[in-house]
């Protein structure tokens, strides 16, 4: 695991986002894997700034995003369809054709993930995964458990994790209680795995899954058996590794 000191969270998402447009450039009909929530917000909106200024072009993408709220439809403003066309798809050139998200309707929980590994496996793998990092170790919606899950899921949520999602809602009563999401086993066939994690409160839990032993009680810990895992973390959430990383 090559890991990227970043001064704070814009210049996380700076780093990151130089990554991935890299990676476009160098391989136009790349398969990216995209994440949601709060912390890559900065990096789509680095990505449409080089978009709009010419550096990088989606044209020739396929996207794959990691997960989805069971029971929300594409257009609930929560959902994570909703989420990816208002902060990038929106205002870069993927075609539409090619961005692939779980669908959170589907109600039959083993026909939706099975579809989904199968789209993943027709479009050749993903190319880079981009992972964020939640609280607990989870990436994606892999939460602490006894094993790895292996391919897309329907996962219940713990509370923690419903408790960080529940800004994003009116009340933590509206917050999904299940999602969908690709497994472990899926995120580790990535040819490349970018992860970024910002903030003080995370400090614990990067010392734990970069430096700690790989376990499924810490989910992102499972990275350090990659071959190619790029973490760019900023200072503060780096904090508590710096005796590790001299």
């Amino acid at each position: 695991m090559k890991i990227i000191r970043a001064k704070d969270y814009n210049d996380m998402s700076r780093k990151a986002a130089g990554i991935i447009a890299a990676q476009v450039i160098l391989k136009p009909d790349s398969i990216l894997g995209l994440a949601t929530g709060s912390s890559p917000i900065g990096i789509y909106e680095n990505l449409i700034k080089g978009y709009r200024e010419g550096d990088v072009d989606f044209s020739a993408c396929t996207t794959f995003n990691l997960d989805e709220y069971r029971g929300l439809t594409a257009d609930h403003d929560q959902s994570y369809h909703y989420f990816m066309y208002k902060n990038f798809f929106d205002s870069v050139n993927v075609p539409r054709d090619r961005i692939n998200l779980p669908d959170g309707s589907q109600p039959d929980a083993e026909k939706e993930c099975a579809r989904y590994d199968a789209a993943i496996e027709a479009a050749g793998g993903v190319d880079l995964q981009l992972l964020g990092m939640g609280l607990n170790g989870h990436i994606g919606f892999n939460e602490p458990e006894d094993t790895f899950p292996k391919g897309t899921h329907c996962v219940d949520l713990t509370e923690s994790t419903i408790e960080a999602n529940k800004r994003f809602f009116a009340s933590a009563d509206d917050v999904p209680r299940q999602a969908y999401t690709m497994g472990v086993q899926t995120i580790m066939r990535a040819r490349k795995i970018i992860i970024i994690v910002s903030g003080q409160n995370k400090a614990e839990i990067v010392r734990k899954a970069f430096f700690g032993p790989v376990t499924p009680q810490v989910p992102a810990s499972i990275l350090q058996l990659h071959p190619d895992v790029v973490a760019v973390v900023d200072e503060a959430a780096l904090s508590e590794c710096g005796d590790l990383l001299k």
